[in-house]
């Protein structure tokens, strides 16, 4: 399957909120993507397209030399078939190409096929914040890249 990685745009927002819905028990609002695209200066917002359709997208926060991921999602369809890694290696690749040294991320503890997926990319877990996730009360795993440098071959 071939994909295109491109910037975010509001003309994407139908097809990323419909992922948002089906992927998460407490999805971000259509205001909170549009807030990112358009008034947040720290964020990069990418999405994977198969053809036309969006069939994943993913988002980080670039802080100084850190980038803090914030979301990363792929179409139930579509899931299993390393679209979740490759956007995760472009994300990485961006973040690199802006001057991050490092990326960090939280991640649900029961996560664990994302978890698997972050520790292959070399993501360590670092910490836990307790409670994190309110609308189940469920921790988040606190994750780093550091350094960010050699993602592409998954160290």
């Amino acid at each position: 399957m071939e994909l295109t990685f491109t910037e975010m745009s509001c003309e994407h927002l139908d097809e990323v909120m419909a992922i948002e819905q089906a992927s998460f028990p407490t999805p971000w609002s259509r205001h909170a993507f549009t807030h990112e695209l358009l008034q947040n200066e720290f964020a990069v917002y990418i999405v994977v397209l198969a053809g036309q359709k969006v069939i994943g997208y993913a988002g980080m926060w670039l802080i100084l030399d850190e980038a803090h991921v914030t979301n990363v999602a792929v179409h139930p369809d579509y899931r299993r078939r390393q679209v979740g890694r490759r956007l995760m290696q472009e994300l990485m690749r961006r973040a690199v190409m802006l001057g991050a040294s490092r990326m960090t991320l939280e991640v649900r503890t029961s996560n664990q096929v994302a978890r698997r997926l972050y520790a292959s990319l070399g993501f360590v877990e670092r910490g836990r914040r307790r409670g994190y996730y309110t609308d189940t009360n469920e921790d988040a795993v606190i994750m780093w890249k550091d350094p960010l440098d050699g993602f592409w071959s998954g160290r």
